[in-house]
């Protein structure tokens, strides 16, 4: 399988004893970092929307970027996509998703608001006269409905697996990679999603898959 799509995301998986007592805690220990998380969100979208953005999984959740308007129309009228725009996303979606890995337990580093830790986000910034059409952005969001119906089958799933997930560290201590596998694929389905259909930075359609 290739791993050639422009949207790249990964999580380490840490193959060893996790911490049980952070883990107990999590939905405490995530209030305050999700609170700089919301106020970084609300400018973007005028109100928080918390769902699944990944930019990564349940680990991620997808929020629709006032700001996802005015690169509409920069890439329509104008055929640009401003450096500092999309640095600007890259940045919220990587801090994004951190906040969302340490929240389903992927990750037991508390989320720094800069440093990248173990949670690896990569998006190619776009050539807008090359790689963009300036149209496609009229329908990309509808294209992408049947990503739509089935991650919100997935997402259910994922939100499954992290319970179970849960209690398995605090009785073994332990994360089974095959679901911490599955959750970091979602999250990864989500993100190549958000980019294409909300974020317009590729118009490279996002495959069915969960692997990179």
């Amino acid at each position: 399988m290739t791993n050639d799509y422009p949207i790249q995301f990964n999580v380490d998986y840490r193959d060893g004893s996790r911490n049980r007592l952070t883990t107990f805690f999590r939905l405490i220990m995530i209030i305050p970092i999700a609170i700089v998380g919301y106020i970084f969100t609300l400018p973007l979208t005028g109100t928080s929307v918390w769902g699944w953005y990944w930019e990564g999984g349940p680990e991620q959740q997808i929020w629709i970027p006032a700001l996802g308007i005015g690169i509409f129309l920069m890439v329509l009228f104008r055929q640009k996509y401003p450096r500092w725009v999309f640095d600007f996303l890259l940045e919220a979606s990587r801090f994004l998703s951190r906040i969302s890995a340490y929240a389903f337990l992927l990750v037991d580093q508390y989320p720094s608001t800069d440093d990248h830790q173990s949670v690896n986000l990569d998006v190619e910034y776009p050539d807008v006269e090359n790689d963009l059409n300036r149209f496609l952005p009229l329908v990309k969001w509808l294209l992408a409905l049947p990503h739509y119906i089935v991650l919100i089958f997935l997402g259910i799933a994922a939100l499954v697996v992290t319970i179970i997930a849960w209690l398995a560290i605090i009785i073994t201590g332990r994360y089974p990679q095959g679901m911490f596998n599955f959750v970091v694929g979602v999250g990864r389905w989500w993100t190549r999603v958000s980019w294409y259909a909300f974020l317009l930075s590729t118009d490279r359609y996002p495959p069915f898959r969960l692997s990179p």
